[in-house]
Formats: structure tokens, sequence, C-alpha cells
């Protein structure tokens, strides 16, 4: 993996949560280093003992830190029995290896790298701050498998993945599913509830249909509507936290989680690359970010707003977030124009049908699972009632801006800050 140049903002494009753009970069579509970091770092501390070794430095150098007073290495070594000199060796070397992250993040000595992998219908990018190419290879690589782990769950896509088995099992019995499953749908109905159904998990026959709508370009049957709207709701669905399961009543139900699965699975990455030492980084996922501290130097990582792209409607400012997450949602990427109306690819669960016209809605939250499920619901709401559902989410705070016949219009919630 190398280096990355520093960037004046991440762009959060994808309108919709699909494909998202950012701000170029002089170097895209890194690749990820195979050295082993451990195997590279442990290989440069073996060679700095062995020359301790020879050099014989004398004890007054211990305490130091990495430089003696000299400018050679600040550890002491005693004569041992052959075989015990290589266990000191190797014991040395894991002591001064593991703090590697912590004293080049003390020294300042972090460097920017950034790949990008396609993952979940959508361009996957994952920026961090490391120490070296390898400690960052190795966390990203991590970071991709667990994304790719939940594409594999929650992708109602892929005929075996755990929500389309979920979906196959509709109308029978309670079916026992995993925790990131049980997390994202326990997410979704609390939000269902909170919105009056303007996020409905349970839209996914609609869905099917007006995807189709879009391939072939032309409008769904009106009985095809009526029978898919039929399946629809989401109190038909119904979660059991002591056991974990999961029930579909209705025979034919089928989940569709792309309202909320990005975002999760931008968080899950981010705890994946805390968890390898990374403390400051980027994960997006199409229109949805999370970030966790900043870049060292900055108050936040500056995340740049997709705008509508119409004329005579100033392009918003900039974010500037850590610890936080943003997505936004709009019909910028994913629509198709029929008898001269737009339809977008966002459906309203309360009626069934795709919205129309042009419309953006960018939310930030504390995490991505809820930036990404409230910028879904209140896209399909009346603004001023999707600002209260806002207003009413702690840490949350949501941009909207809606092209009528007539004009633009843009609401801001309380939070929310430019």
């Amino acid at each position: 993996m190398k280096k990355s140049p520093l960037e004046k903002g991440e762009k959060a494009a994808g309108l919709g949560g699909c494909a998202g753009s950012f701000v170029p970069s002089r170097q895209k579509n890194l690749s990820v280093a195979t050295d082993d970091p451990l195997s590279a770092n442990f290989k440069r501390t073996w060679e700095r003992v062995k020359i301790q070794e020879e050099n014989r430095l004398p004890s007054p150098q211990r305490g130091r830190g990495a430089q003696g007073e000299g400018g050679h290495q600040g550890l002491s070594v005693h004569p041992y029995p052959s075989g015990a000199r290589k266990l000191a060796k190797l014991f040395a070397a894991i002591i001064l290896l593991f703090p590697s992250i912590e004293l080049a993040r003390a020294a300042g000595t972090l460097s920017r790298f950034e790949e990008s992998q396609p993952h979940m219908g959508t361009v996957a990018r994952i920026v961090v701050y490391a120490p070296n190419s390898g400690a960052a290879a190795a966390a990203t690589r991590s970071a991709f498998q667990r994304i790719r782990e939940l594409d594999g769950i929650l992708s109602d896509y892929q005929a075996e993945s755990e929500l389309s088995r979920l979906s196959h099992q509709s109308g029978g019995p309670p079916v026992k599913i995993g925790a990131d499953l049980f997390r994202v749908l326990s997410v979704a109905q609390n939000l269902a509830v909170r919105s009056n159904g303007a996020f409905d998990v349970t839209a996914g026959p609609v869905i099917q249909l007006w995807r189709r709508a879009r391939r072939q370009r032309a409008l769904p049957e009106v009985d095809l509507i009526a029978a898919a709207f039929d399946l629809l709701g989401f109190r038909w669905l119904t979660l059991d936290a002591k056991q974990q399961t999961a029930q579909l009543a209705k025979p034919g139900m089928r989940l569709d989680v792309g309202g909320i699965a990005k975002g999760y699975a931008a968080d899950a990455a981010l705890k994946i690359l805390k968890q390898a030492g990374i403390e400051r980084a980027l994960v997006a996922l199409g229109g949805d970010i999370a970030v966790s501290n900043p870049p060292l130097g900055k108050k936040g990582w500056t995340i740049e707003i997709a705008s509508l792209n119409l004329s005579g409607v100033p392009k918003p400012r900039p974010l500037l977030l850590h610890n936080a997450a943003v997505s936004t949602s709009g019909d910028a990427e994913q629509f198709v124009e029929l008898g001269g109306i737009r339809y977008s690819h966002i459906i309203d669960p309360r009626t069934g049908k795709a919205l129309t016209g042009r419309r953006s809605v960018t939310v930030v939250a504390v995490n991505g699972i809820d930036s990404d499920a409230l910028a879904t619901a209140v896209s399909v709401m009346d603004p001023p009632k999707g600002l209260k559902l806002i207003d009413a989410t702690p840490g949350a705070a949501a941009l909207i801006v809606v092209k009528t016949d007539s004009a633009i219009q843009t609401w801001k919630s309380k939070r929310w800050r430019e």
C-alpha cells in the first residue's frame, strides 16, 4: 500500500447509497501490500538487536527512548547461552514491535494511506493514518474482509445470504438469525415505529418491481404493485431478542435492508480498524461515510456534500466531522424517466410508489447505521415532519433540499451546522 496525498475533502456523493465519487486523488485503486507487517517489523527489529549485540552498548543508554545519546539503539545486551540468547532476541523484538503504532502516533509520524474496492454494489473506500504501509495494509485488509462478510449476510441480491434465506422462510415459524442481521433488523424496526412506516425493510417485493422498471424502462403494472404492496408492513416482522429470532408472518414477504446496511458496514469496518490500532480513519460506502479521530493536526475530517447539480442551487458547505457518520440519500444516480416524469430508486413504503422530482437528504449522526437509515426515512417524509424525527434523535442533524416546479427549497434541522 502506498501513501496517499492529503485531500481537501471526502465527498459524500453517491446520493441514494449508490456508487459515490470523491475529490480526485493523484493515486487511485491502490493495491494492498502483500508483505506481512509483523514479519517486516520483526526483521528490522531483529537487525537492530543484532547490531546492538555486536556493539555492546553500555547500560547507561537504557531509558533514553528509541535512540541513545550517541544515536544508537538504547538496549543493553548481556551474554546468554545460545538458546536463551535467541529467546531474549525474540522478546526484545516483540517489546519493540507492539508499541510501534503508539510511538509513531506520539512522534506525529503517521502517514495517510487509502484503498478502494467494489463491495455491496458500490465502491468501498478506506482511508487510514498509520505508521507504515504494512500496518495500513493489514488493517484495511481486515476491514474489507468484514465488509465482504456483511455483504454475504445482508445482501438481497445473493440467494444464499442470511437475509435471503430468512425471506425464503416467510410465512413459517421463527428463524434463528445471527447477531449482525438481528442488530440491523432491530434498529430498522425501531425506526419504522418512530417514522410511522416511512422506513420499512419489508418493502422488498415493491422495491423488486421498481428495480425491474428501471431496467426495462417501463412502469410496473398496477395489479403487480397492488399484490406486492399487500405483502409489505413492518408489523408483520416479529423479532425475539431473547431467542434472537425473526419471523415473517406472510408467505412471499421479502426483506430489503439497502437503506441501512451500508451504514452498518461502515461502522463495523471502522471498529475493525480501531481493533488493529488505527485510531484515525474514514470508511465510505457510496453515500455513507463513517469517521473516527481526525487526521493529525486537524479538528476533523472535511466532508464535501454532494449537491443536486442544479443551476441556482448553491453548493452546500463542507462538514468537519470526527467520531461521527454522514449519509446522503437522493436521486442523482439511480432513477428512470418515463413519460416525462423522473422516478427515483427510493420507494415510499407507505404508498408502494417511487419518489418523483428532485431532492437530497444529508444526515449526520453518531454512527453510520443511524445516519443511513434516517437519510432513507427522511427522503420519503414531508420535510417538516422529517426534521422533527431528526431533532428527536440525539446527536442527529439534517439538511434537506427539494426542487419543486416553482423553486428550490431548503430545510435545516436545529443541530445542523456548516
